[in-house]
């Protein structure tokens, strides 16, 4: 009678493993499917027409929301830009011309330095329709890393009252600059 009791225990705990298996199947293959189709809606084929800098945008800004298309890098001044299992991001202006000579680091340019000092950062943070975070992490969402140029569209604020200058962008759509 034990050996039975055994014997039936083990055919229950398979098909309830087999039961489990296939309950859960579907939603990994929804989760992946959800993930493909907010990356399609999200990441544009083309870059947008007249983005500006942070120090451009930031200009133009202030609490009230506002359309813009901000181009910089993926960067957030010594610290880790992603926000772990978010679509969020921190963005730092990219160097200006004289930082594409061969050669040059901008990360090591007085010059350089200086100018990045005082341009705000841009904070991204792309939601789903209801207005909540998105919870896929950008880096799988987008498949973008830490120094990858971007450009984003969205709408904007700015509050000059901040302690440090930092731009809030709503992301829209993102654009990933090819690595030359």
């Amino acid at each position: 009678m034990a050996h039975h009791a055994r014997r039936f225990s083990a055919l229950m705990l398979l098909g309830l493993t087999a039961t489990l298996a296939c309950l859960l199947m579907p939603q990994a293959g929804a989760a992946a499917d959800d993930l493909a189709s907010t990356r399609a809606r999200l990441v544009l084929p083309t870059e947008p027409a007249g983005a500006v800098t942070p120090t451009e945008a930031k200009a133009g800004l202030s609490t009230t929301p506002k359309p813009v298309a901000i181009a910089g890098r993926i960067a957030a001044k010594g610290m880790d830009p992603f926000v772990k299992g978010k679509a969020s991001f921190a963005m730092m202006q990219l160097p200006d011309d004289h930082a594409k000579k061969p050669g040059h680091n901008s990360d090591d340019c007085p010059f350089c330095k200086k100018r990045l000092a005082k341009a705000p950062l841009v904070a991204v943070q792309f939601v789903d329709s209801d207005g909540k975070e998105i919870a896929f992490d950008a880096r799988e969402l987008f498949g973008v890393a830490n120094g990858q140029e971007v450009v984003i569209t969205g709408t904007a604020t700015f509050n000059p009252k901040l302690a440090l200058p930092i731009i809030q962008l709503q992301g829209a759509g993102i654009f990933i600059r090819p690595t030359p």
